[in-house]
């Protein structure tokens, strides 16, 4: 038997590889105009030969930049005369920053303080922070009397809440979540299941009610059991305490708001315990039909459940305010729609001077040379990404604004289908790249500040084979809908045909997508609500 011996071969292949200046690139075209000036500021605090240009500062280019220039030609001069000429060069020395970089270079008429700046307190200590749901959690924690493994469960669920308010996560989960903490603790699976089980008990009984629930059924049972036990301790059971300062006239009356309250919670509960399907449906007969109970009463439980928050946490974990600032501008000049970026606040970049002194300097160590040598690298392919970014930009948009002409004139009815597809033909790139560049970023219109996105859309047959975006089919079943008869809803077959008798050609199906994708009920449950 021949014994088995290694070779070498060689294997020719393509493969598409990313490079991390190309891996950049796609980076920094996807950012809007907030996100790209946080991405500068970050690389200017890691790369030192970054710098802003201060605007309100005058360039010296005439004085120093003229008497660097010479004596940059007199030391080329004189290290050229003395150079071997068969030494080889540097790549990164060939580069003539004073022809391709001027408007980035530091003059050098920048000095450092000679004194040094006293501390002072920071603005950011006099900032109020909105209370999260942890905190106001982490808060009622630290005032109960709990044993220290209890308290450790109890905040590590709280730890595991999602926003709303909810715990996703299974008792397993959190129980292997929960054992590395317990280190020098000699305590079972078991036991750390239980452990798990009183902490969620423990932050259910906390404020505000509901959270630590596993579905919505669990945190609206949560939410009416808190409001029957305050309930029962402000009135009691039958309303003892009442008899003492109410009036004989107003005694009956009383006592009877307070039953038809309790009621409704004990409704309230029977229906989110059971029949929370058929609440979705909004239908007080087929409950009442189910439950065996007279409509009022279910419409009293319907009524009191209206009360309860289906996400209880989000009351502190409020989602601050997206700040959009639009990255283009749409204007019309001398009858032509003119497409400009607006840069304002973005950092102009440069390279420093001092840092380009350096690598010139004999005195140098070749660690600092090659580490200057590298940030330079980094900051000038940066800069080529912004402005490819924004090149990338301008001719997208030069197409939109092309294409959309009318929209910008005559408003949103004038809008016309156009896909990326489209575009990114027109501009000689893939549609992927088009994609990125009108990704989060919005334009200062005349028909107000519009997400990118919003120009493209696909289109449905309409009169003479025109197309019809479809954001404007949906705003025209929309608006069938809402002129609508309240006791004659329209149905999906008749707003289907109305909208053929106006040259658009969709089906029944086509209607009742756009309908929920709008969420507008259903032509059975509109006629509910106009009753």
């Amino acid at each position: 038997m021949p014994l088995l011996q290694p070779k070498l071969n060689v294997k020719v292949a393509q493969r598409q590889v990313l490079t991390p200046g190309l891996m950049q690139m796609v980076s920094v075209l996807a950012l809007n105009k907030v996100e790209l000036k946080e991405m500068i500021d970050a690389e200017m605090v890691e790369n030192p030969v970054l710098e802003e240009i201060d605007e309100s500062v005058p360039m010296l280019d005439e004085v120093a930049g003229r008497q660097e220039r010479e004596e940059r030609l007199e030391r080329l001069e004189h290290e050229t005369a003395e150079a071997p000429a068969a030494t080889p060069q540097d790549s990164f020395n060939e580069i003539d920053f004073g022809s391709y970089f001027q408007e980035y270079l530091d003059p050098g008429y920048r000095t450092q303080p000679e004194y040094e700046e006293s501390e002072r307190p920071s603005f950011e200590n006099f900032l109020s922070q909105p209370t999260t749901l942890a905190d106001h959690l982490a808060w009622q924690l630290g005032s109960l009397t709990l044993e220290p493994l209890h308290y450790a469960a109890a905040e590590f669920i709280v730890g595991n809440l999602d926003e709303g308010g909810y715990l996703t996560a299974t008792d397993e989960e959190l129980a292997e979540a929960f054992f590395p903490f317990l280190q020098g603790e000699s305590i079972s699976q078991e036991e750390v299941l239980q452990l798990i089980a009183r902490g969620v008990e423990v932050v259910r009984q906390l404020d505000p009610a509901g959270v630590s629930a596993r579905d919505l059924r669990e945190c609206l049972l949560l939410q009416v059991a808190a409001q029957q036990r305050e309930f029962e301790q402000l009135y009691g059971p039958k309303l003892e305490a009442s008899d003492e300062y109410l009036p004989d006239s107003f005694e009956n009356e009383a006592n009877d708001r307070i039953e038809e309250r309790r009621r409704a919670m004990e409704v309230a509960a029977m229906i989110v315990d059971g029949h929370l399907a058929l609440l979705q449906k909004r239908d007080v007969k087929d409950l009442a039909r189910a439950m065996q109970l007279p409509a009022e009463e279910v419409s009293s439980g319907i009524e009191f459940i209206r009360t309860l928050d289906p996400r209880p946490g989000r009351m502190y974990n409020r989602e601050t305010a997206r700040l959009i600032e639009p990255d283009v501008v749409f204007t019309k000049r001398g009858g032509e729609w003119v497409v400009s970026m607006n840069e304002e606040d973005l950092p102009s970049l440069r390279l420093s001077q001092r840092y380009r002194r350096m690598l010139l300097a004999e005195n140098t160590e070749k660690d600092v040379k090659e580490y200057v040598k590298e940030r330079f690298r980094s900051a000038m392919q940066l800069m080529r990404n912004i402005a490819q970014r924004k090149s990338t930009i301008l001719r997208t948009c030069e197409v939109i604004v092309r294409r959309q002409q009318d929209f910008l004139d005559k408003g949103i009815e004038a809008l016309h289908p156009m896909m990326i597809k489209e575009v990114a033909e027109e501009i000689g790139v893939h549609p992927s790249t088009v994609s990125r560049a009108v990704a989060n970023k919005y334009a200062h219109t005349p028909q107000g500040v519009l997400e990118l996105r919003f120009f493209f859309s696909e289109g449905s047959n309409g009169p003479e084979g025109a197309d019809t975006p479809l954001l404007v089919l949906k705003r025209k079943v929309r608006k069938l809908i809402e002129d609508e008869d309240p006791k004659k809803p329209l149905t999906d077959d008749q707003i289907a045909s109305l909208l053929q008798s106006q040259g658009i050609q969709l089906t029944r199906r086509t209607v009742a997508k756009y309908r929920e994708d709008m969420n507008i009920p259903s032509t059975h449950q509109r006629r509910k609500r106009g009753k």
